[in-house]
């Protein structure tokens, strides 16, 4: 007879999903025994790391990754990264073990004592079964829960003694939609007020990246020769950013994104919330006489939105809709941004001339993951994607995502074939929260190159006491850190980088290796502005 392990791993198997990320614990042991062949385990040395590797591979694959962890502790571990993957919009399936049945109601070491609250509210679903039957069936939910829009993480708390049970007969395979496309009454106003509109903007954010929607979205900017800006603070990049209409990414502050918008009478926001705000800068909405349209495949983000009119819809599908609907307008194009002059080379190197190197020598298909708070805008000044799937960051702020998440990505490049080099910017503060992260990217023998622009400070948090006016905050400062030896000591191959020629070398070498290679620049102690 098969057990419910059995009959577990076979709906796994159906589901395509024999990637395992986790680290293993003792109420996971009834359900990892036995390792079969066919799958892969992903050994992190921390939950957290394998939260976020977890996602990095599932964004990266567009399919739902499983990421297992350790009852209660190893769910709280795993926590920061679960909010980001929340954020992200990343359809994970969570599992966790549990005790076994027969102690749980004397609350034994490492029982979950409210498994499908701790989570929450970061989880699409949580849930224990009932029975131990059950678990096949759960992950067939959790897996349809978590792949439709918006998608996200899904829990499922499993008693270690239920893996041996005799299972029920194998539930029935079947699949659901992940998209759906805009109500046409609604998209025929929409259609209306843009194509009336006298100087519209469209603002773009990570949906029509999920959705594989650049094409439409490059059509729709030049139907209506409009500017495309990219939302604030967004996690994947939505536009090629060398297309004359591109204006850059919108400051994430009230009062500033407003006068971004201005001499606007109709803006057009696909694929993100409106807007994602931090810090608090007063000031309207939008421009005084400026109209929203809202086009989002999230009810809570429609719901929320401070203004304007929503469309629940697929972005990839709305966009594809107004292109086909709204007729050309006859402006003329915006006119191209004007050229960056090339920044100062210096010793330390700026933060723009570290960047203004590192898109010197990018490579013609590389995946960019960043995490980097106080360079980002030097980061997104100097170097600009050009391509679908090529940028990837954290939604939620938290720190401690992207070092693995680009472990997880290079994983799904090798693993779908594609073999995209792909280069991770992480700052020196961000560098230690998952840095354990490194240690897999040896073992799985990744060539993913890691460029650590080194302030030895959290310099975004200068920046927001600056801005907040709050002197004397203690913790700010990093002295004593050695990237490099501790890189070393993981597996990975090292070098210090000082000039742009060291950089170029260092990054053709490092994405040819069969290892990870940990590149530490120092750069400038300048505190840059937060907006």
């Amino acid at each position: 007879m098969a057990t419910v392990r059995d009959a577990t791993y076979d709906v796994l198997r159906t589901l395509g999903m024999t990637t395992v990320f986790g680290n293993p614990g003792s109420t996971e042991e009834p359900f990892l025994q036995h390792f079969p062949a066919d799958f892969h385990y992903v050994h992190a040395l921390h939950e957290a790391t394998a939260v976020a590797m977890a996602d990095g591979y599932a964004q990266a694959t567009g399919a739902p990754a499983h990421v297992n962890l350790h009852t209660a502790p190893g769910t709280g571990n795993g926590m920061g990264n679960l909010v980001t993957a929340w954020h992200n919009k990343t359809p994970l399936i969570v599992t966790a073990g549990q005790q076994t049945r027969e102690m749980l109601l004397l609350e034994p070491r490492l029982a979950n004592r409210r498994p499908t609250e701790l989570p929450q509210p970061y989880v699409k679903w949580a849930y224990e079964p009932a029975r131990a039957q059950d678990i096949p069936a759960a992950v067939l939910r959790a897996y349809a829960t978590a792949v439709q829009p918006p998608a996200g993480p899904v829990f499922l708390s499993l008693p270690m003694d239920d893996w041996a049970q005799t299972a029920d007969p194998p539930p029935a395979p079947r699949t659901v939609a992940t998209r759906f496309a805009p109500d046409p009454e609604r998209l025929t106003e929409f259609v209306r007020v843009l194509a009336g509109s006298r100087n519209p903007v469209l603002v773009y954010g990570p949906g029509v990246d999920r959705a594989a929607s650049w094409s439409p979205a490059v059509a729709l900017a030049e139907r209506l020769a409009a500017p495309v800006w990219s939302a604030p603070a967004t996690e994947r990049a939505v536009f090629p950013e060398d297309h004359p209409h591109f204006r850059g990414v919108l400051p994430y502050a009230i009062g500033p994104l407003a006068e971004a918008l201005r001499g606007h009478d109709t803006v057009l926001v696909v694929g993100a919330p409106v807007f994602r705000y931090y810090p608090y800068v007063p000031g309207g909405h939008l421009p005084d006489g400026a109209r929203l349209l809202h086009v989002t495949d999230d009810p809570d983000e429609a719901a929320r939105a401070p203004v304007g009119d929503s469309l629940l819809s697929d972005p990839g599908l709305a966009l594809t809709a107004l292109v086909e609907r709204v007729p050309p307008s006859g402006r003329p194009a915006p006119a191209r941004r004007d050229a960056l002059p090339p920044p100062e080379v210096g010793t330390p190197l700026s933060a723009d001339a570290l960047f203004a190197a590192l898109a010197d020598h990018w490579p013609t298909d590389g995946v960019l993951v960043q995490e980097s708070p106080s360079n980002l805008s030097a980061l997104r000044r100097q170097l600009r994607i050009t391509q679908p799937a090529s940028y990837f960051t954290m939604a939620s702020g938290g720190l401690g995502y992207g070092l693995p998440a680009a472990v997880g990505i290079a994983l799904a490049e090798r693993d779908t074939g594609r073999g995209r080099p792909v280069v991770a910017v992480i700052g020196d503060g961000s560098f230690h929260y998952s840095v354990q992260a490194l240690w897999t990217a040896a073992r799985l023998a990744l060539p993913v190159v890691v460029v650590v622009p080194a302030n030895q400070q959290y310099a975004i948090l200068k920046a927001f006491a600056e801005l907040k006016h709050t002197p004397g905050v203690p913790g700010l400062d990093l002295p004593g850190l050695d990237i490099v030896a501790i890189a070393a000591g993981y597996g990975c191959a090292t070098e210090v980088v000082e000039t742009p020629d060291q950089l170029g070398a260092a990054l053709a070498v490092g994405l040819h290796t069969d290892r990870p290679t940990v590149l530490a620049v120092p750069i400038s102690t300048d505190v840059p502005s937060i907006l």
